[in-house]
């Protein structure tokens, strides 16, 4: 049975149910990443924390040094949140870095988080293919490139999928699971089975889409923020002030559906007919993008960035950011998700309506 026509009337209720030889199978299994960077380390880190033994696959030989170091400080991390409890140095033991793909032969899952080139993550997941099993479920660690174009060409593409994490991956509990065309339905339940075993609240793409759920909101929101910055309108600091004051307010109790419901929906829909006509729409990248991105700027990485910071400046952005998202995390817990029912008349209900009659 493909994904392709049948994940599309998959609900979450249906997701947590097994088939075949079920999602359980993933519980505290072997499991691989491929890309040792900012997220594959954080990763990785995550499926350690959760009882995984993870075999790490990197070329760069500095990276490949640095990564046992790097996840260590992810752990000793969760463990002074009290988010552990195990030592960080008894759960590094679990986890082996190398350049050799063969080392992935026994993962039940492989994450794939290089550089979003899709030449690049093809030769990749080819490398996957050749090592490990066919029943192994191949994810994606992709923030817009369809699955259904990574399949092509691969050797079992029934089970490539995109698995969307957000940084830092041991923290949050975003993920986006997305099914390819060729995607087998069992695969989808296993990774999604397996999302919920690590702590996050994911979401099923029923399409196969580029950019999947937030990266399609948030670069509408990121082409208008640049748009208000090049016409004069506003400053950088500005934006980021009234989104953070605003946006950043709600936006972790609940979703903008939710939102709508509880501050009233008819000023919205009048809002539409005026706004939406005015709003950019452009298609090319903005300039002052362009411009940052070729004189080498990279943010706090480099300290280099829309803002100005000091080495150290860009080091206490980092910590700070960590230390926010363990407060965040700790504030959605205490709203838990209650998706609820969805309204007669509403496009899902449509949806499921529909398919049902089919």
């Amino acid at each position: 049975m493909k994904a392709g026509r049948k994940s599309r009337r998959l609900g979450q209720s249906s997701v947590g149910r097994r088939s075949g030889d079920g999602p359980h199978n993933l519980i505290c299994a072997n499991a691989g990443v491929v890309g040792m960077g900012l997220m594959g380390s954080s990763i990785a880190a995550c499926l350690l924390a959760a009882g995984h033994t993870v075999t790490a696959i990197e070329a760069d030989p500095a990276r490949r040094t640095g990564a046992p170091r790097q996840v260590l400080s992810l752990l000793e991390g969760l463990r002074k949140e009290r988010l552990l409890r195990l030592q960080p140095r008894e759960i590094l033991r679990r986890m082996s870095v190398s350049e050799d793909y063969s080392t992935l032969r026994l993962s039940r899952i492989v994450i794939e988080s290089i550089a979003e080139d899709l030449s690049v993550k093809r030769d990749v997941i080819r490398k996957i293919e050749e090592a490990v099993s066919p029943e192994t479920i191949i994810g994606s660690n992709t923030s817009a490139l369809p699955p259904t174009v990574l399949q092509q060409g691969a050797l079992h593409p029934e089970r490539i999928l995109g698995i969307h994490w957000a940084e830092p991956a041991h923290i949050t509990r975003f993920m986006e699971i997305i099914c390819g065309k060729d995607t087998q339905l069992v695969y989808a339940e296993r990774a999604f089975a397996l999302a919920r075993q690590l702590g996050k609240e994911p979401s099923l793409l029923h399409k196969d889409i580029r950019g999947f759920i937030t990266n399609r909101v948030m670069y509408a929101m990121l082409r208008e923020a640049f748009y208000l910055v090049e016409s004069g309108i506003a400053s950088i600091a500005d934006v980021d002030r009234s989104l953070r004051n605003d946006l950043g307010y709600w936006i972790t109790f609940v979703g903008p559906f939710r939102f709508m419901d509880l501050t009233g929906i008819p000023a919205y829909c009048a809002v539409m007919r005026d706004l939406l006509p005015d709003l950019d729409r452009s298609t090319q990248v903005p300039a002052l993008m362009e411009r940052l991105v070729k004189s080498g700027a990279k943010g706090i990485a480099n300290a280099r960035g829309f803002y100005d910071y000091t080495p150290a400046q860009a080091k206490r952005w980092g910590k700070r950011f960590l230390e926010f998202s363990y407060d965040v995390r700790a504030l959605a817990r205490k709203y838990a998700e209650e998706d609820g029912e969805i309204a007669p008349g509403t496009l899902a209900t449509t949806d499921k309506h529909r398919d049902s009659q089919k």
